[in-house]
């Protein structure tokens, strides 16, 4: 069964910055990055439990493509995606400021 996948204000803002950014890059790429986006959440929705927690009920999805990863919980009825950060950003700094620890 497919969860419908909730994105935290914060999460979608992460997403557009990011897609902007790409399209600053090369025109399309903004595109091609969203793409890559909805086939982590398609996946996410289809298996909630397809990536292991991490921090506290939290999961990350990586991206194929881009190094970014998308943070979500998952409940028993929908996923909520907490925030899409660069895969080398500082664990610490992305729990305090999406997961709610240090």
């Amino acid at each position: 069964m497919t969860l419908p996948v909730l994105l935290r204000r914060a999460a979608e803002l992460d997403l557009v910055a990011i897609e902007d950014w790409y399209d600053a890059q090369r025109q399309g790429l903004g595109a091609e990055f969203r793409d890559e986006v909805d086939a982590a959440i398609a996946r996410v929705a289809n298996n909630p439990l397809i990536y292991p927690e991490r921090y506290r009920g939290a999961r990350r999805a990586l991206l194929r493509r881009f190094p970014y990863v998308l943070w979500y919980r998952s409940y028993d009825t929908f996923v909520v995606v907490l925030a899409c950060v660069h895969g080398k950003r500082d664990p610490r700094s992305v729990r305090a400021r999406f997961l709610g620890g240090g």
